[in-house]
């Protein structure tokens, strides 16, 4: 033992191994799982990470509340950039964040994925809010670059199939500082002036850097704001963008686009054209059946012609008649004697026969109604009829 060796503190060895241990590192990115997540009330993140053999303990001051815009959780593969360093009051040395990423993603595909999940959390990509396209845009208004092959393509496939179509083109830069702002005017523009039926906003491929203003979170509510319909064809099939979440229609490619447009047109002359040929089919049926009615109604005319239905029942008439001509005495006398019983028994009960027996009628005044009761005559004139004439007189 050495005598007058100097005894360290705790607190003096903690801060010489947090001394040494920080000056030996410089910032650096270190990836791994997440685990025991703790988003403090604080503003404060606490977790462990770790991998298949061993694990660290991690602190991100203030990251709380950006921990919680990139989905981190427990389980979550991040990539976290920082430095080591010791918390001296419990001797243990852990990791300082300073910026952090989902594992296998950049800059750019992070900032995508924030933007895209705090629109749709706003409902911004909603398929109940989208608007249907016009069968028959007569004018069509298109955002983008004149000079690009976007726009080049989109009108050669356009003209080809319907030349008299009417383009009105917005020019804006496709790429790069201030482009996103140009996008938005076009499409507030239209809307402006009502000029077009529908909106395309294209452009062609590139990389996500190439097509970073198509993610622009003012444009992407420019475009839902749209009320005439947008169509976003901006870059390859694989290509997505937050334009395309947030238009009514998103189309892989600008040729899609001319086509989806025009084939809107094809299918309504289609089915014009299906319509025209089922109108011919019915008429031509109707008049063939139409024909047919006649042909047998006049098969029935001829049949009943009148000549020709004398001649047929000629005989028959004949033998009716001498039928007749025997039973003729007998049904004409007595019919007489049946209308003599008759005629004496409607006499009998006739009101006349009344009027003879002494009885007599009571109408109103003028004659127009028969009275059945005495409190139809206080105060009122009267008519009585007896068999030899009539008396006005007056009831009291």
């Amino acid at each position: 033992m050495i005598q007058n060796e100097p005894v360290w503190s705790v607190s003096a060895v903690n801060k010489a191994v947090k001394d040494t241990l920080e000056n030996a590192f410089m910032p650096f990115w270190m990836g791994g799982e997440v685990g025991s997540l703790l988003l403090h009330r604080s503003g404060h993140a606490y977790f462990q990470m770790k991998d298949e053999n061993s694990q660290i303990k991690v602190c991100w001051f203030g990251g709380a509340a950006e921990c919680r815009k990139l989905g981190v959780d427990n389980g979550s593969m991040v990539e976290v950039r920082g430095n080591l360093s010791v918390y001296s009051v419990r001797g243990e040395y852990q990791f300082n964040i300073k910026e952090l990423r989902i594992a296998g993603m950049g800059v750019l595909q992070q900032q995508f994925e924030l933007i895209k999940r705090k629109l749709q959390a706003e409902g911004l990509f909603d398929p109940a809010r989208k608007k249907a396209l016009p069968v028959r845009p007569q004018t069509i208004g298109v955002v983008s670059s004149p000079s690009g092959a976007a726009v080049k393509d989109f009108l050669q496939i356009l003209y080809r199939r319907f030349h008299n179509i009417q383009v009105k083109i917005f020019p804006a830069q496709v790429q790069g500082t201030g482009a996103a702002k140009e996008l938005c005017s076009g499409i507030e523009f239209f809307n402006r002036t009502g000029q077009v039926d529908v909106i395309v906003i294209t452009r062609g491929g590139g990389s996500m850097e190439d097509l970073w203003c198509f993610n622009d979170e003012t444009l992407a509510r420019t475009v839902a704001a749209s009320k005439i319909p947008v169509i976003s064809a901006v870059g390859h099939e694989i290509d997505f963008t937050i334009c395309d979440f947030a238009a009514d229609l998103r189309v892989p490619t600008p040729s899609a686009a001319a086509e989806l447009v025009v084939g809107s047109q094809e299918e309504l002359q289609n089915r014009v054209e299906r319509a025209s040929r089922e109108i011919r089919f019915f008429t031509e049926k109707f008049f063939m059946t139409l024909e047919s009615r006649l042909t047998r109604l006049s098969s029935q005319v001829d049949y009943y012609e009148p000549a020709k239905v004398a001649e047929r029942f000629a005989q028959h008439i004949d033998e009716l008649e001498l039928r007749a001509q025997n039973a003729w005495q007998r049904i004409h006398t007595g019919a007489l004697r049946k209308l003599d019983n008759l005629d004496a028994g409607l006499y009998a009960l006739s009101p006349e026969r009344q009027l003879e027996r002494g009885y007599a009628i009571v109408y109103s005044g003028d004659g127009t109604q028969v009275i059945t009761s005495s409190q139809q005559t206080s105060g009122t004139e009267l008519q009585i009829r007896f068999a030899d004439g009539k008396l006005q007189v007056v009831s009291r």
